[in-house]
């Protein structure tokens, strides 16, 4: 797979196909935790005080991501025992905000999305988080603003891996399927990309990412941010 520069979108060519099939890539749309934002160790912390404070359950983080899918207050309301969920709710926003200046500036991430909004590429979020969180998040990495669409945990229906939050963003994006890619960390990102028909690619480039070996493979994988703005300087943005 090669990228080039064409009038300010990415050309994707898949010489993989018997014949060499060219598509204009118009967006990029990514998942958030563990994607763009190193926020999963304070995704699990705030979900461990909630299970302690009100089930008395010590909870290990993979146990709580076991759970993910649903949005934050899906998530407590779908799996804690104690009938004050409200309060529970509130709790885990308390803790998420109080805990979020643990999670550091990512410099790479930062250089990443403004190297593709200078090109001219639309930006997307297509996450489990409820929009509560999301804004507290970009609010505290100065990422407001970055973003033509963000398809929350609130947004859908059915959360990843079902392709409805990607398939929601290419339409308000005004995008075809093979104008875009999807990034994500998980396997529920990987199926949901895939099951959508967009070019998919899984990342391990952040220091927690919820997928160490993908059930299905995406399209293509990347393990640092870094060489991932070298492979595009080097190919696309020439």
């Amino acid at each position: 797979m090669s990228f080039l520069k064409k009038e300010n979108n990415i050309r994707l060519i898949q010489t993989k196909l018997t014949e060499k099939e060219v598509c204009v890539i118009k967006a990029i749309i990514f998942d958030f935790d563990g994607t763009i934002a190193d926020t999963l160790p304070i995704c699990y912390y705030a979900f461990q005080s909630v299970f302690k404070e009100f089930d008395n359950k010590e909870l290990s983080s993979d146990e709580i991501k076991e759970m993910f899918g649903p949005s934050e207050t899906g998530i407590i309301r779908e799996n804690l025992a104690n009938e004050n969920k409200d309060e529970a709710i509130e709790l885990f926003y308390k803790k998420y905000l109080e805990s979020h200046s643990l999670v550091k500036q990512n410099e790479e991430m930062d250089e990443l999305l403004q190297l593709l909004k200078d090109e001219g590429i639309k930006l997307g979020i297509v996450t489990g988080k409820s929009r509560r969180s999301l804004d507290i998040s970009l609010q505290a990495l100065k990422l407001e603003g970055f973003f033509d669409v963000m398809i929350t945990g609130d947004d859908v229906v059915s959360p990843k891996p079902d392709p409805e939050g990607v398939n929601k963003a290419l339409t308000r994006l005004g995008i075809q399927k093979d104008e875009a890619i999807f990034i994500g960390d998980s396997d529920a990102d990987i199926h949901a990309g895939l099951q959508a028909n967009v070019y998919t690619i899984g990342v391990q480039w952040l220091p927690e990412y919820q997928t160490a070996e993908f059930t299905v493979q995406p399209n293509f994988t990347f393990t640092s941010i870094a060489d991932f703005i070298k492979y595009l300087k080097a190919n696309a943005l020439r």
